[in-house]
């Protein structure tokens, strides 16, 4: 099931969080942010929220927004993160087409990731099945704490 995020979710969300921004490898954010910090950035007003769970488990947290704002506002802007023992269960691709119908239903007409790190194959591989293309390129510019610098790709579909 696909819902809105209410605040009994923000412990099982900070479960979800914690160990992806602590590993450093996903999300432009950084290592050590604070519980506070990062609720207040993912929950911020100007996103819409939603977590997938499943037998009353949160097992991903999303978010859509708009991308840019005046001239941009059309194209939306989304993040995913999956629970650590939900990897592999088709919890992104839920999330994913879940955020692309909320992204309709709020008027956008695209999505845009800004920022997705080249490193990471199953993201990208799973953006693009879901009709992501790369449109853009960054050399260099995630520091990643094993690989060290690797490339952001930026990433668009219409909706």
């Amino acid at each position: 099931m696909i819902r809105a995020v209410t605040p009994a979710d923000h412990d099982a969300i900070w479960a979800i969080l914690e160990p992806v921004i602590r590993a450093g490898e996903t999300l432009a954010i950084p290592r050590d942010m604070t519980r506070q910090t990062a609720l207040s950035l993912w929950l911020s007003p100007d996103r819409t929220v939603r977590v997938l769970e499943e037998d009353g488990a949160v097992l991903g947290v999303f978010y859509v927004r708009a991308n840019q704002s005046g001239g941009g506002a059309h194209v939306a802007n989304a993040g995913y993160v999956v629970a650590q023992g939900a990897t592999g269960r088709g919890v992104a691709r839920r999330m994913c087409a879940a955020s692309l119908d909320l992204a309709r239903e709020l008027g956008f007409r695209a999505m845009q990731f800004n920022f997705v790190v080249a490193s990471n194959v199953r993201a990208v591989a799973l953006w693009q099945v879901m009709g992501f293309a790369v449109v853009g390129r960054l050399p260099g510019a995630f520091a990643h704490p094993g690989l060290g610098d690797v490339d952001a790709l930026v990433m668009f579909r219409a909706l």
